[in-house]
């Protein structure tokens, strides 16, 4: 269509191509009147003469006219010259989020949340100003090399008031994008954006669309008629979570607003990485492998924790010198508390062979020896008088203490400062104490009651009920207020933010949206 060396306008000379659409092309070119790098946008010739084509690219240089927020580019002019409309913009330095995926595959989980919140946050710049994108993809998400994300292409934005679509109109984006009000002719919004960016976070934590189809129309009936294939099960749960409300059917079952949507990014982005970070300090090192952890069953050899300072090891609840930190319930038994050299039948005691001696001399030894062994930190009683199979449990998520008697004195017991769910790994113990014979090697259990801390859930945008449900379920004592927005029964604020630990029992401040009373719990 066009060729490098071209002077459009009179001022700006195209340099090479970037890249080609359906209705045109975008070229890398020099402003040679501001002697500035720009992108310019030229409509394809055999759309410049048709009306509809070139109203809606003049639409599309005022859309982005009226916008001004860093994650949107920047318009700087619009001209037709020679028969080609063109639109002058921001030339954003990086590559697009297809290219991205596109090369790498799937993206972390972290990253993916970081790079959706941006987006997001664009998107809502232009649902203040009444637009609604309509083709958010990741082509039209250009990564600058510093992480800042960039949103283009409003060729198809319309306002928002009035807009909708009828079976006679054209459908009009990215079929594998598209939402399902798009592809039916219902009323499209701001939600209708929510819905394709959850598209594009799905593919950015698979590496693949959620439908795939051989034609265009069957990949946006999908949308339509088919529900997402699920995430995969190394995606954490609040990212899947996210991306399916996303991706609802119903308009208002997704997050409420692109804001929202946002804040709950974040909050997955924290989570995650605190996830992360825990999972990496519980990694095994095979040169702290204490061993006598090589003489039991693989399935019961307990993880040492990697050499290092102490700032850089869970903190512990210190036990009193010389006396076992209590066990959680049911993870161990009295034999499997006591170390292998003193392992032993319940029913037999240590002094079983001296039962035939009579006489006081014969009793006197047995009650000293008794002491003398009751005493010992090796006997593996609990000190509180407690049955081990009972006693309260000194942390979440985390392996049973080391048994008495083998390591320092105060060896301590981990503290949890991560999320604990079903698929946490346990926390390391230091390094020099040793493992537990009968360490659980199933997965961790979610936090209950029964601990001293909580991590709390970052819950922007979740619902009221699944607010109470999760404090409930937590320990947490949760104080809710109603704040008077257009939204309707979601959250707006909370505070602590999600992923802080406290203590069980605290009270969490949660801000809700509604513009009445009935969001409330009776």
């Amino acid at each position: 269509m066009l060729d490098p060396g071209v002077t459009l306008g009179g001022r700006y000379e195209l340099l090479d191509l970037i890249a080609r659409g359906g209705m045109g092309e975008v070229w890398r070119a020099d402003d040679l009147v501001l002697g500035r790098r720009v992108a310019v946008k030229a409509l394809l010739p055999a759309l410049a003469g048709e009306a509809g084509f070139t109203a809606r690219f003049r639409a599309e240089a005022r859309a982005m006219a009226a916008l001004s927020h860093p994650g949107i580019v920047e318009i700087y002019d619009y001209g037709h010259a020679d028969g080609v409309a063109y639109l002058v913009m921001q030339f954003v330095e990086g590559e697009s989020l297809r290219a991205l995926v596109d090369r790498d595959g799937a993206v972390d989980p972290h990253l993916a949340m970081g790079l959706l919140a941006q987006a997001a946050d664009a998107i809502h710049a232009a649902h203040r100003q009444g637009i609604v994108h309509r083709d958010v993809k990741p082509s039209n998400l250009l990564l600058r090399p510093d992480g800042r994300l960039a949103l283009t292409d409003f060729g198809i934005a319309r306002m928002v008031a009035g807009d909708r679509l009828t079976a006679a109109d054209e459908i009009l984006g990215t079929s594998s994008y598209l939402a399902p009000e798009q592809v039916t002719g219902a009323e499209i919004g701001p939600a209708t954006d929510v819905y394709a960016l959850g598209v594009v976070a799905y593919e950015l934590v698979t590496g693949d669309r959620p439908f795939n189809a051989d034609t265009p129309l069957a990949v946006a009936l999908q949308h339509v008629n088919d529900d997402p294939p699920a995430l995969p099960a190394d995606v954490p749960r609040p990212v899947r979570a996210l991306i399916m409300r996303a991706l609802a059917k119903e308009p208002d079952e997704r997050w409420p607003s692109a804001a929202a949507l946002a804040q709950a990014s974040r909050s997955a982005a924290h989570a995650t990485r605190t996830a992360a970070r825990a999972a990496a300090a519980s990694a095994v090192s095979p040169s702290t492998e204490n061993t006598a952890a090589a003489d039991r069953p693989p399935h019961k050899r307990a993880a040492a924790a990697p050499s290092g300072s102490a700032a850089s090891r869970p903190s512990r609840a210190v036990a009193p010198a010389g006396r076992a930190a209590p066990v959680p319930a049911g993870e161990r038994s009295l034999a499997d508390a006591m170390p292998p050299g003193h392992r032993r039948p319940l029913n037999a005691g240590p002094f079983r062979d001296r039962r035939l001696l009579a006489g006081a001399a014969g009793v006197l030894l047995l009650l000293v020896a008794a002491l003398a062994y009751a005493l010992t930190p090796s006997a593996g009683a609990d000190p509180s008088g407690q049955d081990p199979g009972t006693a309260p449990s000194a942390s979440t998520g985390t392996d049973p203490a080391a048994p008495p008697g083998t390591g320092p004195s105060g060896s301590t017991a981990p503290t949890p400062r991560a999320t604990v769910t079903a698929s946490s790994r346990p926390l390391p113990r230091p390094s020099g104490a040793h493992p537990s014979p009968a360490a659980p090697s199933s997965p961790a259990a979610p936090q209950s009651p029964a601990t001293t801390t909580r991590t709390v859930p970052g819950m922007y945008g979740w619902r009221e009920v699944e607010v109470v449900a999760e404090l409930k379920r937590l320990g947490l004592i949760g104080t809710i207020t109603y704040r008077a927005t257009p939204d309707q029964c979601h959250v707006l604020e909370q505070s602590p933010a999600g992923g802080t630990v406290v203590a069980a029992g605290s009270t969490v401040d949660v801000v809700i949206a509604t513009a009445t009373d009935q969001c409330k719990q009776v």
